[in-house]
């Protein structure tokens, strides 16, 4: 029976309630037992109808009390689920920042281990090949010349400053430019023809330098020279700063006119401690012999290029040991010169030509009387050897520039030293300018 009707029913049979039915039926049966009479057919379908309404209005009240409970149930859940999705902003943004965090974790974690899984570990003593053939041998009563230049890896022209020293470049120079400073250098080299040749910041196809092969360059075009070339800075990828270096190889080569029976690169302590040491240079020495005819002596050539950019400490461990090599050579009675770039000054040198402006690159100095007698120290101060690379050259005042003198020569006293000159190139191809030396030996008879 529908809901409907059974309301209908109720109204309807109202006056009948469930206790006077009870009461009824309870009475009618006493009748029944008492006189044994049989009840008329109509009473008793009207019982039980009205028993079935009874029961079904029971169900009605049952059905219309969950239907009254089961939307605030309803109600309650979706109030709280609304709860649920409803996370403010900054909880998302500290979430949001938190993965991040792990995300860029991660890759700090796998950089540092392919930087240390690929970091350049050179033994401290390695053998370098000698390239080309020359057939001239060195003798007692040659004159002879020594240049140093500290090329830029070819990408520090007048046109470049650079982000380490005050700049904002990273890449300093396209292909072109490289390959017009390059040619500018080899020009020079011709026009002056030093007997030994010390070259620094040779690159072999590095980004920086647009990839192009240097060393093969120089010892193509000085065919009548023999050379050697030792690595100082070989990391497969630097990724500082922003845009990053990338893959760098470089090094300092050696050339000579004269016959060379050997070279060796010495490693000089690095005063880089991991992980800043895995994407550092190697600083060493590049030490070639230059036998000398009828004598069982050695002119000995140092090529160096010294720490830059650590706090001072790296710079005079490196000279000690420097020293310490050269006083071994001088004891078994050879010639030694060493030449390169120093990143440091001499301590002769007056004060007034070495005065750095506020906020640019410092060089540190050699004191020269801790060397101790037996040695010369060269560097000519009428023309700087090097210029500041924060900002460009071309345009600038040059008298308001900021200038250094650190690259020269050191010689053991059993050569003499005739002429120091620094060649005054206008920095076009190099923020370096090239030094040349002219010396002889000192013989005894001398």
């Amino acid at each position: 029976m529908k809901k409907n009707e059974i309301q209908n029913v109720v109204k309807n049979k109202g006056k009948v309630t469930p206790k006077k039915n009870s009461s009824k039926k309870s009475t009618t049966r006493s009748k029944s037992t008492s006189t044994k009479k049989k009840q008329p057919k109509n009473v008793t379908i009207k019982k039980i109808e009205e028993k079935k309404i009874e029961e079904e209005v029971v169900e009605v009240k049952e059905e219309e009390k969950v239907e009254v409970v089961a939307p605030v149930k309803e109600e309650k859940l979706e109030e709280y689920e609304m709860e649920d999705i409803r996370v403010p902003f900054s909880v998302h943004l500290t979430r949001f920042f938190m993965k991040l965090g792990i995300v860029v974790g991660a890759l700090i974690l796998l950089l540092l281990l392919f930087l240390t899984l690929t970091e350049y570990r050179p033994d401290s003593k390695e053998e370098v090949a000698v390239q080309g053939e020359v057939h001239r041998s060195l003798a007692m009563d040659d004159g002879f010349t020594v240049m140093t230049w500290n090329v830029g890896y070819g990408a520090l022209g007048d046109n470049a400053d650079f982000f380490m020293d005050g700049g904002k470049m990273v890449q300093t120079a396209d292909r072109n430019r490289v390959n017009k400073n390059l040619y500018s250098i080899r020009s020079k080299i011709d026009e002056i023809r030093p007997s030994f040749l010390f070259l620094q910041e040779v690159d072999q196809n590095s980004k920086r330098a647009n990839h192009v092969d240097e060393y093969s360059v120089f010892i193509h075009h000085l065919s009548n020279y023999q050379s050697s070339y030792a690595l100082n800075f070989n990391v497969l990828y630097l990724p500082y700063p922003i845009p990053m270096i990338g893959n760098v190889k470089s090094g300092i080569a050696s050339f000579s006119k004269f016959r060379m029976e050997s070279s060796e690169r010495i490693q000089l302590p690095v005063p880089f401690i991991w992980p800043v040491s895995t994407a550092n240079l190697k600083r060493c020495v590049l030490v070639s012999r230059i036998p000398i005819d009828n004598t069982e002596k050695e002119l000995v050539i140092m090529n160096v290029h010294l720490e830059a950019y650590d706090n001072g400490k790296g710079k005079e461990k490196q000279t000690k040991e420097l020293l310490r090599l050269m006083r071994k050579e001088t004891k078994k009675g050879n010639y030694v010169i060493v030449g390169g770039d120093f990143n440091q000054v001499f301590s002769s040198i007056d004060e007034e030509k070495i005065k750095v402006k506020d906020g640019l690159w410092e060089p540190g100095k050699i004191d020269i009387d801790a060397f101790g007698e037996g040695w010369q120290f060269y560097m000519d101060t009428n023309v700087p050897t090097c210029r500041s690379l924060d900002k460009p050259y071309v345009g600038e005042d040059k008298d308001k520039f900021q200038y250094y003198y650190i690259d020269g020569f050191i010689v053991s006293d059993n050569i003499h030293v005739e002429s120091v000159e620094t060649k005054d190139f206008g920095f076009v191809s190099s923020d370096h300018n090239p030094v040349l030396l002219k010396a002889n030996f000192v013989t005894e008879q001398g």
